[in-house]
């Protein structure tokens, strides 16, 4: 209350106030009859008595047509609420306020949603009106705990281990690779600036520059389109360090989310468990596993190895096939067969993998299209491999092994959601599972052309110390010293060590991925003075703190956040600007022939 004219707040009376004079501000959240109404400010609610005696008449009047949701100031006396009209389940349930005096200082209009949490309300109507939606419980909580966290990461970096914060520009020029930036045009013609998807190099420049430990609660930008659950502006906390190693950074952050953690979400376990890419593929079918249950992907190659059924045959003839399977348990009481067959479509539409089912029957044997081809001891045998129990069902896929592991991981989680929407707890909700992923490819095939490659990460990070060779002879087989941090399923960060040698830069930049290095010319010039070893990682903020509240989606802890289009619905941004507007930047609009017509009726 310091600073402010009220002399507490909504949420802090309680019965040792009682008899003191006090002002609340506050919302109007409910009135009764012209009997009492429950103000509400951003830390709680308090039940306010309206006078019923003539000589506060006026008062009575003012707070009995106030419309909910104007904001009022009542002065008056804290009491004890009437015995048995406590209300346990409100913080101020024991006292209520008798007003004595009041004043609306803004009367509210009809309002487009109730301010309620359990009300309904279209996620482009709470974004048109974001600042009623702030007004949600929901929303100021997850704010706070944004801050709250935010602050003490602030503290463990800068004050216990001696980070320095530095703002980075937001105008900069594009970065080769990588997500699409958005530009900003300049008044030189044809000369534009990029927004940058991170503080990528200005991070490794300050490195250069000796400041040794740097840290940034950055603004980044990505033009990524219509894309669920992104958004085209975010926040990073980002970090780097020098003569620091993977281990060292992995041990930072792991401390520093130790340190930050809120205590009502319970405590967290360091150091976190790793796994390398390649077993998160073969046991997950993804990068990003999500730890808190099993069904992990089996390789049942050995197994099936010497049957004579013509699929099995092909898929193991491949350059990298295998047969793999999942088991999810109980699936015979969980799943019905519209489920099953959805699961098989969605992996012959999204991977073009086909699916076979094995059902477990509750009198020991298995039913399938393979059981014909499988003598006892083979069934046996899978059972065994599988960990199999009466009522379980099995997806087995067969083929190109990658392929094969990412169809699978993907149905372990279609499966798990569809279990638990039949009421089997799989996944506990208020656990979160940490997972260091390591060893990454430095290099992918490009999906448009698979004879070029491109970064899996940056094309900044520096391969493995003992493949560095193989990085002029066969850079595909190249590991990289990139580590990406996962929680509960979700990528909420990622990192690497850095390249520090400009000979090695330029050849990962020209010779590797065929890129021009003159883009950058200022970063490879720079690694030339005297560059220290560096590495570094960026936390996900939003997504961070989603995972830590539970939240349906990013949007619910970003105060204004974008639509799914990338679109601000509130103030309807992007918008149109005049040619006049435009002229100083030696840019004209093409319009598409439609909109032509349009602008002209």
């Amino acid at each position: 209350n310091s600073f402010v004219t009220r002399t507490n707040t909504c949420g802090e009376l309680r019965a040792a106030h009682v008899g003191q004079k006090v002002t609340l501000y506050g919302w109007v959240q409910y009135q009764r009859q012209g009997l009492f109404l429950v103000l509400r400010d951003f830390q709680g609610l308090t039940q306010v008595i309206i006078p019923q005696d003539e000589a506060h008449s006026h008062v009575r009047e003012l707070l009995s047509s106030a419309p909910l949701e104007s904001v009022v100031r009542v002065t008056g006396t804290v009491s004890p609420r009437p015995l048995g009209q406590e209300n346990p389940k409100m913080p101020t349930g024991d006292i209520e306020v008798k007003a004595e005096t009041a004043e609306i200082l803004n009367s509210c209009k009809k309002l487009p949603f109730e301010i309620k949490d359990f009300i309904k309300k279209s996620e482009a109507l709470r974004m048109q009106y974001r600042y009623l939606d702030l007004r949600s419980f929901r929303l100021q909580s997850a704010l706070r705990l944004r801050s709250r966290v935010v602050m003490r990461m602030r503290e463990y970096l800068c004050n216990l281990h001696g980070f320095v914060d530095v703002e980075t520009p937001t105008l900069f020029k594009r970065t080769p690779g990588g997500a699409k930036e958005f530009l900003v045009p300049s008044r030189e013609a044809g000369k534009f600036y990029s927004l940058p998807q991170s503080p990528q190099q200005f991070k490794q420049l300050l490195m250069v520059g000796g400041l040794d430990r740097y840290f940034q609660v950055a603004r980044c930008y990505r033009d990524e389109g219509s894309r669920p659950d992104r958004q085209p502006e975010f926040t990073q906390i980002d970090i780097e360090m020098s003569f620091v190693d993977q281990a060292g950074i992995q041990r930072l952050i792991e401390g520093l989310l130790q340190h930050s953690w809120p205590e009502e979400r319970g405590s967290i376990t360091t150091p976190f468990p790793s796994m390398t890419y390649e077993e998160a593929l073969a046991e997950y079918g993804t990068d990003k596993p999500d730890t808190r249950f099993g069904m992990k992907i089996v390789d049942i190659s050995d197994v099936l190895r010497g049957s004579n059924i013509h699929f099995v045959q092909n898929a193991l003839n491949y350059p990298h096939g295998s047969i793999r399977a999942i088991c999810i348990p109980q699936g015979v009481r969980y799943l019905t067969n519209k489920d099953l067959e959805s699961l098989k479509e969605s992996a012959k539409s999204q991977f073009n993998q086909e699916i076979l089912e094995i059902i477990h029957r509750p009198d020991g044997s298995l039913k399938s299209l393979l059981t014909k081809f499988l003598g006892e001891k083979e069934q046996s045998e899978l059972i065994q491999a599988l960990d199999m129990q009466e009522g379980d069902v099995v997806l087995l896929a067969a083929g190109e092994h990658k392929q094969v592991c990412s169809a699978l991981g993907a149905l372990r989680l279609l499966s798990a959601n569809l279990l638990e929407a039949a009421g089997l707890a799989l996944r506990d909700p208020t656990a979160f599972h940490f997972l260091w992923v390591v060893d990454f490819p430095l290099f992918l095939p490009k999906a448009e052309n698979p004879t070029e490659l491109e970064s899996a990460h940056h094309p900044f990070t520096a391969p493995h110390p003992s493949d560095a060779s193989l990085l002029y002879s066969d850079p595909t087989k190249v590991r990289s010293q990139h580590y990406d941090l996962v929680l509960n399923g979700n990528e909420v960060g990622g990192g690497s060590i850095r390249i520090h040698s400009a000979e090695q830069q330029r050849f990962v930049l020209e010779k590797v991925l065929k890129e021009d290095s003159e883009v950058l010319s200022h970063l490879i010039e720079a690694l030339e003075f005297g560059a220290p070893p560096h590495g570094g990682i960026a936390l996900g903020l939003d997504r961070l703190i989603s995972l830590i509240v539970d939240a349906p989606s990013i949007r619910d802890v970003i105060a204004f956040p974008k639509s799914f289009r990338g679109r601000d619905l509130m103030g309807n941004a992007p918008d149109y600007v005049t040619p006049e507007e435009l002229q100083p930047y030696h840019i004209q609009v093409s319009w598409p022939l439609e909109e032509k017509e349009a602008k002209k009726n």
